[in-house]
């Protein structure tokens, strides 16, 4: 199933951003700096608009950055594919493995970590918004459903 979103702004980034992993990897370095500071606008309008530091598309888009950083010095280089691949499938189809990794930490998840938990993390449809809201187990809380 396509999530092809062209008519909502924010989904611009992230052709956007695969466009310029996949310039790099074909030998344009100027590809991985573009990617960069594609990543920090993205994570400051996120910031901007959020208005935490700390709610989940923060997060996503925080580490997203951090490994587009990390990955810059050429010995790491090789390491963009797995953005490449990634942010094309997050563009194209909506599943976003740095999503649903981050949904399994701590901070993340209402219930224990499990097996069942990693397999619907990360082998569950994609869902418009938020891996946590939609695929994963809450906990319950008294007096909520």
């Amino acid at each position: 199933m396509f999530m092809i979103d062209y008519k909502q702004g924010i989904w611009w980034y992230w052709p956007a951003l695969a466009c310029a992993l996949t310039a790099g990897i074909s030998g344009y370095t100027i590809g991985f700096e573009l990617a960069i500071f594609i990543s920090a606008v993205q994570l400051i309008h996120f910031v901007i608009r959020e208005q935490s530091i700390t709610s989940f598309p923060i997060q996503v888009r925080f580490w997203f950055l951090v490994y587009v950083a990390v990955s810059y010095p050429e010995p790491l280089q090789v390491l963009y594919w797995l953005p490449v691949v990634g942010t094309w499938a997050r563009g194209i189809f909506g599943y976003c493995i740095l999503a649903r990794t981050l949904s399994l930490m701590p901070w993340n998840r209402h219930v224990p970590f499990s097996t069942e938990l990693l397999i619907r993390a990360f082998f569950s449809r994609p869902v418009r918004g938020s891996i946590l809201s939609d695929s994963l187990p809450r906990r319950k809380t008294a007096g909520y459903a």
